[in-house]
């Protein structure tokens, strides 16, 4: 482990500590790298295959395929990353990735291929982002932590919109050279996860091994058995519920309001851009300028007020304020999600954390679906400011109703305490909120 003996300060974590850990900057270059990488490649393919095909649908399919892993079996192969060395791992779904994708670059391949080429690229992601996330506590020790998935955070919001620009502006030149920047990103990524981040052995020993469908549920049953890792669970997944909306319905919200001082298309890019922007101002203010116990007692406020800032869009406001309001919920998500991730990953015994990175991965990403989805279904018989807004006004109070069954300070010491002293691959069910009663084949404490 990359760490010093010595207690945390009690200020926050500055960004030259972070990036002063060696294992911390190979990760860093790595994961942008393939973060630009891979939204590069979504613009590329989604202009590749629309022009093969000529098709609306097509096109969109090669968007969404990439999220189907997660959905269909992100915790279980999240799972696997458990099992094996991280760093082998990382390297190996690169390497995969590169090569799958140099056989997308080919010019002339059918489309169906490239769908199923693509798919098979992407179930190389949750195993890869299981165990760069089971990683990040081994190598940033306190608050460090924080401050470290702050910084990954914002930047992969940087990078979502850099790279689907970039992506957009070389794919329409030529596509083959987009998708083999994408090839070369994890290349280079592979090398920096060889010669830059040390090998460890396998969280999970190899006597602690079962059937992978019963470990896969052991890391559910130890999410949602365990009261503070569901506290943590049910505010993350309430704060993605809500802000997602307007980033979803910018395309019809802008093209049905947009007035006569804006372009629907300007719109909808300041709509779906200003929330990235608003989380990663809030990222970078909130891990630098506030003290880390005071990022935990922000928690619960900011969880109410995330959905709270959204209930204006009842008032029919135009693009511009619509903007600012999509922009101060993200400015508020992100005082939410690395505090509540560093907390998570604090209460996981090391053996867990990647499979319950792959719960929560998925559950993120069937909420913001689902939400998408609800509100779509729902804007189609109401206006769309009527929606978001009493969306967002249903949010708070179900946020209000989590932050009021926060666990206390002492509940939440007692089970990370709790989590730090399980053997590793070991597993217990709590009965009450900080212990647990060890029994064979049941998960001891959460993960991510």
């Amino acid at each position: 482990m990359v760490s010093d003996e010595r207690p945390p300060p009690e200020g926050p974590a500055t960004f030259r500590e972070v990036f002063a850990q060696g294992e911390y900057r190979a990760i860093f270059v790595a994961s942008t790298l393939t973060w630009v990488g891979d939204y590069v490649a979504k613009a590329a393919v989604t202009l590749l295959v629309y022009r093969e095909t000529d098709s609306v649908a097509l096109s969109a399919a090669a968007f969404a395929v990439s999220y189907l892993p997660w959905l269909i079996g992100g915790p279980l192969l999240a799972t696997i990353a458990e099992r094996h060395r991280y760093r082998q791992i990382m390297m190996v779904c690169d390497l995969i990735r590169m090569a799958l994708m140099l056989l997308i670059a080919i010019p002339g391949i059918p489309v169906p291929l490239i769908l199923a080429l693509l798919f098979a690229t992407t179930l190389a992601n949750p195993p890869s982002q299981a165990a760069r996330s089971a990683l990040m506590p081994l190598i940033l020790p306190g608050d460090r932590l924080v401050v470290g998935l702050s910084i990954n955070a914002s930047v992969g919001q940087a990078a979502q919109v850099v790279g689907y620009l970039l992506g957009a502006a070389v794919a329409t030149v030529n596509t083959t050279a987009a998708l083999l920047m994408n090839a070369t990103a994890f290349a280079f990524s592979a090398v920096l996860v060889r010669f830059g981040i040390r090998d460890r052995a396998p969280a999970m020993p190899s006597e602690h091994r079962r059937h992978l469908l019963r470990e896969t549920a052991d890391g559910f049953r130890l999410v949602f058995g365990t009261p503070v890792l569901r506290a943590i669970a049910v505010l993350v997944f309430g704060a993605m519920l809500c802000s997602i909306v307007p980033e979803g319905l910018a395309a019809a919200w802008a093209n049905e309001r947009a007035d006569g001082t804006m372009h629907a298309g300007l719109a909808q890019a300041l709509i779906m851009a200003s929330s990235p922007v608003g989380f990663i101002l809030g990222g970078l203010l909130m891990s630098r300028a506030v003290a880390p116990a005071r990022r935990i007692v922000l928690l619960r406020p900011l969880a109410v007020i995330a959905p709270l800032v959204l209930v204006p869009a009842l008032f029919d406001p135009p693009p511009a304020v619509v903007a600012l309001l999509a922009a101060a919920c993200g400015f508020a998500v992100a005082g939410i999600l690395p505090v509540a991730n560093s907390l998570f990953v604090q209460a996981l015994p090391h053996g867990f954390r990647a499979r319950a990175f792959g719960v929560m991965a998925t559950g993120i990403q069937v909420i913001q679906g689902a939400a998408v989805l609800a509100t779509g279904l729902l804007a189609e018989h109401y206006p769309i400011p009527i929606v978001v807004g009493l969306w967002s006004a249903a949010g708070v109070v179900l946020m209000a109703f989590v932050a009021r069954r926060w666990p206390d300070a002492q509940t939440v010491e007692a089970t990370v305490k709790a989590a730090q002293l399980a053997p590793a691959g070991a597993a217990t069910t709590p009965d009450d909120p900080g212990q647990g009663n060890v029994g064979p084949g049941r998960p001891r404490h959460a993960v991510t």
